[in-house]
């Protein structure tokens, strides 16, 4: 009886430290310029954009975080099971897409610490860096990330709402073109959904929850509802910018080709908005860089014994490399929204695989998955895979 009282806080704790690890994971840089970028592109239609993302994300969240902690086996061990080799691909390409967007990540943290503080981009990268080192080595890394990412993810929604609030959006022509779009965009549609839950972000949450031992068939209701409070966080988050870009636009703003999310705050509020892009734009980055970090060893670390025992110095070796590559590449805007579409394909091919594993009753350990839920994940792997390679096409044109 005592530990089962014990676990309740426990499984309540984790349940939403794995949603907003995956929704902090979710809402970094890349998040800012892709969602500015095709704001200035789509306007009001762009809301059609995040609802049809919304909507891939449930179908492929729900079936991802449900399969993998019944099974209680992490991505690349349920796929290298289902076909030996299998995972080792899943792996290398899941840590390829977090590399590229933890480069992104980095620069993120450089130029939010030199809109705070007016040091350069490369030493505020350097200045970062540290500071997720010593996130993940000063404290047991389990409850930093959970605090962390809590903490980071409430303060982005609050600021972020602030300058939503000041641009004045047209809040009723956004929510008719919600459902209603004047003009369509695959390639938005599939960069969306790639930076929300494409690439390592989809298994960021569950993972964490099997680290955690919030796992099995006993849990389902705890694991669904960390899953969902994840897709509601990150889709509020893209709402709230959506608007508050929208309203700046609306409003005769031209915004800055380098940094066009930096425009809308400081269009929105003055100064003030300015640095409130600087502490939104480091806490997305310096929590993305910790959710891409610890995502993408946990790939890593049951494929070999030697990462699994120094996990904490796996994941510092993957931080420090993806600083010195955005110390000598510079820029990485085109970088962020290539990333997003890769890891948009990264997402139907691994959804396939646990979609295949889970109708596998050894895998799964007797349960039975939902066949509403299949047919769920099955659509966004046709809807994704079709889409990806649509928009892949028209930017290898461009």
């Amino acid at each position: 009886m005592a530990s089962s009282k014990n676990r309740l806080p426990i499984v309540s704790g984790v349940g939403l430290g794995a949603a907003f690890l995956m929704a902090n994971s979710s809402i970094g840089p890349g998040f800012l310029t892709q969602t500015t970028v095709f704001t200035q592109q789509l306007m009001a239609s762009f809301g059609f954009v995040i609802l049809v993302s919304f909507l891939l994300d449930v179908g492929a969240q729900l079936n991802t975080w449900r399969i993998l902690t019944v099974s209680e086996l992490r991505a690349q061990d349920i796929s290298n099971r289902l076909l030996p080799g299998l995972g080792y691909l899943i792996a290398a390409l899941v840590v390829m897409g977090g590399f590229s967007f933890n480069i992104g990540n980095i620069a993120g943290c450089g130029l939010g610490l030199n809109v705070l503080t007016g040091v350069s981009f490369q030493t505020g990268a350097i200045i970062s860096c540290v500071a997720a080192l010593l996130l993940f080595w000063i404290r047991e890394m389990g409850k930093m990330l959970d605090n962390f990412t809590r903490i980071a993810g409430t303060a982005k929604i609050l600021l972020t709402l602030i300058i939503a609030i000041s641009s004045h959006p047209p809040v009723l022509q956004a929510l008719h073109r919600t459902f209603v779009p004047e003009t369509l965009s695959a390639q938005a549609i599939v960069t969306i959904v790639g930076g929300t839950v494409g690439g390592y972000i989809t298994f960021s949450g569950a993972h964490r929850l099997i680290d955690a031992g919030i796992k099995g068939k006993e849990n389902i209701s705890a694991i669904n509802r960390s899953a969902i409070s994840g897709i509601f966080i990150s889709g509020l988050m893209r709402f709230i910018l959506f608007f508050a870009v929208l309203g700046v636009l609306s409003h005769g703003a031209v915004l800055d080709h380098d940094n066009p999310p930096a425009s809308v705050f400081r269009f929105a509020a003055g100064e003030f908005g300015f640095r409130i892009f600087g502490v939104v734009l480091w806490g997305a980055a310096i929590s993305s860089v910790i959710g891409a970090g610890y995502t993408s060893v946990s790939f890593l670390k049951t494929l070999h014994p030697a990462i699994a025992k120094y996990e904490r110095a796996s994941i510092s070796i993957f931080i420090i490399i993806s600083t010195l590559v955005f110390l000598l590449v510079g820029k990485p805007r085109q970088l962020l929204l290539l990333a997003g579409m890769v890891n948009g394909l990264i997402l139907p091919l691994a959804l396939a695989v646990l979609l295949i594993a889970c109708t596998r009753k050894k895998l799964m350990k007797g349960y039975q998955h939902p066949v509403w839920m299949q047919i769920a994940g099955w659509i966004v792997v046709v809807v994704m895979g079709w889409m990806g390679s649509v928009a892949i096409l028209d930017w290898l044109k461009t």
